[in-house]
């Protein structure tokens, strides 16, 4: 089995990366030199499971597994625009939701002093751990618990990022947002769990919350934060 530090240098694997940065992140106005080299120092394979080396770099929407586990991944393009409206800087913390085995999380390492990868499943925590260990990110770490909730340590954190929709305010995250910090996450349209939403950044200054909206997005709802019967958003 490959280690994921095998990835970090491999010919395929790096041209595949680099071909989806060109081909879709800078044609998606993803332009911030510190993302696109966070995006083409970080190897997708090892957050999948096997899937071609072309598929695994393509704009599809693939579901990672660990054991009975399975989370629908948000594209690259998506992870890496939202990481670049977050302008994320060296010392900043970021909390990174749902993510499966840590994808966004390893590339928000790239950018940030620590990153924590929060997912409702051990299996994937464990596994996120492991990868950050191969590809030498220490200032990467994972946990499991309730998405909604948030972890009850490591906070407050200067970025969250939410890998998904979600069809209420996440407003148990904001609260776990410093002073002067940014939330993002997709609104869900009103498609349901796959319809076209929009992505949203939350900021908090003092107990104030403002948000605006980057671009159009669409995935899967997170059930952790369904729409209540009723509750409009």
């Amino acid at each position: 089995m490959s280690r994921a530090s095998d990835y970090l240098t491999d010919p395929r694997s790096v041209e595949h990366r680099r071909t989806m940065v060109d081909r879709q992140l800078r044609t998606f106005d993803v332009t911030n030199p510190e993302v696109l080299a966070a995006v083409l120092a970080t190897p997708r394979e090892p957050f999948l499971n096997g899937e071609s080396d072309a598929l695994v770099y393509s704009d599809a929407t693939l579901e990672a597994r660990e054991g009975d586990s399975r989370r629908r991944l948000l594209v690259p393009m998506f992870v890496a625009r939202a990481l670049q409206a977050a302008e994320i800087t060296a010392t900043d913390r970021v909390l990174d939701v749902a993510g499966g085995a840590g994808y966004s999380a390893a590339i928000a390492a790239r950018l940030a002093g620590s990153v924590l990868a929060f997912e409702e499943s051990a299996a994937f925590a464990d596994r996120a751990s492991r990868i950050f260990s191969e590809l030498g990110l220490a200032n990467a770490c994972a946990a499991a618990g309730d998405l909604a909730a948030g972890p009850a340590q490591g906070g407050p954190f200067d970025v969250i990022l939410v890998n998904g929709a979600i069809e209420q305010r996440p407003d148990k995250l904001i609260a776990q947002l410093a002073d002067g910090g940014r939330l993002l996450a997709i609104e869900a349209g009103a498609g349901g769990s796959r319809g076209a939403g929009q992505f949203v950044l939350y900021a908090r200054t003092g107990d104030a919350v403002s948000s605006r909206t980057l671009f159009g997005a669409a995935a899967e709802s997170l059930a952790a934060f369904a729409r209540p019967p009723g509750f409009v958003f």
